[in-house]
């Protein structure tokens, strides 16, 4: 059986990586000009650096230390441009797009939705507190990042992030102080995690610059009905992971608006008809499907390796406030031990299921960032505590794991996503 390809791994052997002192030297100089003063400039740069480095821990007193000797000055000279320098995520990242299209870009490219959170002490970080950390598997003082990521065939990387404020530190007037001491901007309201991945899929629509056709995204948000119709409606097919528990009807049912009896309000909202079938749950439909109308598929995952899985699909109509809504596919995926992943899809009608099996492989990579992130890039090692600076830090990390994807497509390798070694610039 063929092997479905969905992204590149990557990896860059010792040698290659003895190059990046150069590499990094030209990458750089893409976006020097989009910092203001020449201090943010060279900051910039050997925050970059200090990212790329293979010490243990990448918070910024480590990598100063690495980078420039035991110097006081420095480190306190790098704590503010990261936790309060005033220069500009937002014009990084829009260059930043624009590099990826370069290096990644496809016309049916894949934007892939994540969350990512990070573990932290104390009650002084914007944004910590209590609630489920997926990084940990449980409830944990934490903070949580909603991200946008991009897959092609050529390779993978991140695109923007937002960092998720619970409802009390928006809104509980005894936030107030560590909300000013945090820097949280004075209009902020309170988003969900769809609302904030909704705002970076916007962003992607406004501006332009990268070319993709595909959205994935796991149950979170997949569940999010609204989420789904808005990226709908933005002409982007959503491949979005949903609960076994979703409704959907096989055909449309018919609809009325029931009549007036005469007394009190005259009935104005739509309704089911009576006597037309209820809309069945996602493992319902799954359980009615003989056995010859599944088909297997070989995935290549990543890291994952080839994965075999028996796949169906069927054209179904969705729910909307009990009513039905629009017509999509319903994707099952069934792994040999067993596991079932359920999926809806806005795609046309004419998809092919060889299509949707390609698709489905396609957010792990998102995956792979959060993890080569953190494993090399030190992505969860930052230690400032303001709402600038942590989404600076996160700046930088997507800037430095987009720097080594582009190497590897300079080099034209297609190996393994785990870069085994950083870097040394000491």
């Amino acid at each position: 059986m063929q092997s479905i390809e969905t992204v590149p791994e990557m990896q860059l052997s010792a040698q290659e990586i003895s190059q990046l002192v150069t590499e990094l030297e030209e990458y750089h100089a893409i976006y020097s000009p989009l910092f203001q003063r020449r201090e943010q400039r060279e900051w910039s740069s050997l925050y970059l650096q200090g990212l790329l480095l293979e010490i243990p821990r990448k918070s910024i007193e480590p990598m100063v230390l690495a980078l420039r000797g035991a110097n006081g000055a420095d480190v306190r000279a790098m704590q503010q441009f990261i936790g309060e320098g005033r220069w500009e995520d937002e014009r990084i990242l829009k260059q930043h797009w624009i590099e990826v299209d370069k290096s990644l870009g496809e016309e049916e490219g894949v934007l892939t939705l994540d969350g990512s959170d990070f573990a932290k002490q104390g009650q002084e970080s914007v944004g910590v507190q209590r609630q489920y950390c997926g990084e940990l598997g449980k409830r944990a003082n934490c903070q949580a990042g909603v991200f946008l990521g991009y897959a092609s065939r050529k390779g993978y990387t991140l695109l923007d992030r937002r960092l998720y404020l619970p409802k009390d530190w928006v809104e509980a007037a005894e936030f107030a102080k560590r909300r000013q001491k945090c820097g949280v901007p004075e209009d902020i309201t309170f988003k969900t995690k769809q609302e904030l991945s909704w705002e970076m899929i916007q962003s992607q629509i406004a501006t332009k610059a990268l070319r993709y056709q595909w959205l994935t995204c796991d149950e979170a948000f997949g569940r999010d009905t609204r989420l789904l119709d808005q990226i709908a409606r933005a002409n982007i097919w959503y491949f979005a992971e949903v609960p076994h528990d979703t409704r959907l009807w096989g055909q449309r049912p018919m609809t009325h608006i029931p009549e007036w009896s005469g007394r009190g309000r005259k009935p104005t909202k739509e309704k089911v008809a009576a006597g037309e079938p209820q809309p069945q749950t996602v493992l319902e439909w799954a359980d009615s499907l003989a056995p010859e109308v599944w088909s297997r598929h070989c995935i290549k995952e990543g890291a994952k390796g080839p994965i075999m899985a028996d796949f169906a699909c069927l054209r179904l109509v969705a729910v909307r406030q009990q009513l039905p809504g629009p017509e999509v596919w319903l994707v099952l995926r069934r792994t040999l031990d067993g596991e079932l992943k359920t999926y809806l899809s806005n795609a046309p009608l004419d998809t092919s299921l060889e299509t949707f099996v390609r698709i489905s492989g396609m957010r792990w990579p998102i995956e792979t960032c959060f993890e080569d992130g953190k494993q090399y890039l030190g992505m969860g090692d930052y230690e400032v505590r303001s709402w600038r600076g942590w989404h600076h830090h996160m700046t930088l990390c997507i800037l430095a794991h987009h720097f080594l994807v582009r190497l590897q497509c300079k080099l034209k390798k297609n190996t393994n996503p785990h870069v085994a070694a950083g870097p040394s610039f000491a």
